[in-house]
């Protein structure tokens, strides 16, 4: 019947998704190692799934850049360079500014407090940010990489359209898959993450878009010099 195909392909829909999340958690925890091959019958087997939705899942990883596909071999978590990660900083460096630009028109350059509903939205932004900020200060990377993420994709959503959020999340993710490549091997990361959440959003709200920018600049200047030095590290 028409109806119970329908639900069999939103089901294998929602497993595809829950799996390739499930898959890009692994990497952003490390438990999924730069360079580590698996197949699509060891990751149906681990979840205790068919072949179908795990082999698409896979490949919407490959297309995100988390993942490289082998026609032999199966796949591989992609390993990312210094450089990967210069290129990935400057593509969301100008999708952030182009939400700045935006701002900036809405408010015609004047620096006027952000509209009821707008506030609201960026309050409940600030909480994400402060949790993430709590998570920096206590070097617990995995807590700050999810609310990290979220506040970045509410931040875009609220200030871009939904096409610019949808991408500046995947360059985040691959983003960060490239960063904890490295913070991981650090034995304590406390003082070392980057943690100007709320300062980024207080000064939206104050309608401060040169200083968000600022904010912006220093979070890349910070992030970049930590990676190229535990890039160093790494191969020294």
């Amino acid at each position: 019947m028409p109806g119970t195909t329908g639900t069999g392909a939103v089901t294998r829909s929602t497993l595809r998704q829950q799996i390739a999340e499930a898959l890009r958690d692994e990497v952003l925890a490390g438990r999924l190692q730069p360079g580590q091959e698996f197949t699509v019958k060891e990751i149906a087997e681990q979840y205790g799934v068919s072949a179908t939705p795990v082999r698409e899942a896979l490949v919407d990883l490959s297309a995100q850049g988390l993942l490289e596909a082998d026609q032999h071999r199966g796949f591989r978590v992609h390993e990312y360079t210094a450089a990967d990660f210069r290129g990935i900083v400057e593509a969301r460096s100008l999708v952030t500014d182009g939400m700045f630009q935006a701002v900036e028109k809405g408010r015609k350059g004047t620096q006027e407090p952000a509209e009821p509903r707008t506030a609201a939205v960026l309050a409940g932004v600030r909480r994400r940010g402060e949790e993430a900020q709590r998570a920096a200060a206590a070097g617990d990377l995995t807590v700050l990489i999810g609310y990290d993420l979220r506040f970045w994709r509410e931040l875009a959503m609220l200030f871009g359209n939904p096409y610019l959020a949808d991408f500046l999340h995947r360059l985040r993710v691959q983003s960060w898959v490239c960063a904890v490549q490295r913070l991981r091997l650090l034995p304590d990361l406390r003082g070392v993450l980057w943690s100007g959440h709320t300062e980024l959003v207080d000064a939206l709200s104050r309608g401060d878009i040169d200083g968000a920018r600022s904010v912006v600049d220093a979070y890349n200047t910070h992030s970049l010099a930590l990676i190229e030095r535990l890039g160093h590290r790494a191969t020294g």
